[in-house]
């Protein structure tokens, strides 16, 4: 994925974020006047009963911002709710719609990350700052965002998932040369070979 679209300014009902337990943060202040967002992205959603308040603040996020959004589920919350079953399918949605992204979430997002690394074709990357979800994108073309529910307030998640939307994948050559090796095991087992100076 080289980028999901045009550039164009955040719109303003993006402006105000009702956040879970009352209280309302200026998004575009958190976010900064530099920041725009890509248009129309596909984005498929997928948590745990953890993560289930923040994938909800986020789906509304994303519709109100003019994504278009499939939540995998849960569709309500239950206490013991398991992630693979929601995580994967939101991976697997994602991995065979290419121009789309998926976003999984739980208490500390690193299973919902591990089980959506399991699809192939996944790049899922566990964000915890503006500066990661940036570099998952340039750096990784990472297609699936994990987040930690209880590891940030919905603020800082929001701001996470808008950098993470509205950076491109740099295409340089040694991170393309790095993905290549990640497909290539994928599709057939073979460790990448030792560099010659090993």
């Amino acid at each position: 994925m080289a980028g999901y679209g045009t550039l164009r300014p955040l719109p303003p009902p993006e402006k105000a974020l009702i956040c879970p337990g009352g209280g309302t943060k200026d998004l575009a202040a958190r976010i900064g006047p530099g920041h725009a967002r890509l248009a129309r992205v596909r984005v498929y959603l997928g948590s745990d009963h953890a993560g289930f308040e923040l994938k909800s603040v986020l789906a509304n996020w994303l519709a109100s911002a003019g994504h278009e959004v499939t939540d995998c589920g849960p569709a309500s919350y239950h206490e013991h709710d398991d992630y693979p079953p929601y995580v994967m399918r939101a991976a697997a949605a994602t991995a065979a719609d290419p121009d789309s992204v998926a976003i999984v979430i739980g208490g500390s997002g690193n299973g919902e990350q591990i089980a959506a690394n399991k699809i192939a074709g996944i790049r899922a990357a566990l964000v915890w700052s503006e500066e990661t979800a940036r570099l998952a994108r340039l750096h990784n073309d990472a297609n699936v965002l994990s987040l930690g529910a209880r590891m940030h307030p919905a603020a800082d998640a929001i701001a996470f998932t808008h950098v993470f939307l509205a950076t491109p994948f740099s295409g340089e050559v040694r991170h393309v040369r790095r993905l290549e090796m990640i497909t290539e095991y994928e599709r057939c087992g073979d460790l990448p070979p030792l560099p010659g100076w090993e």
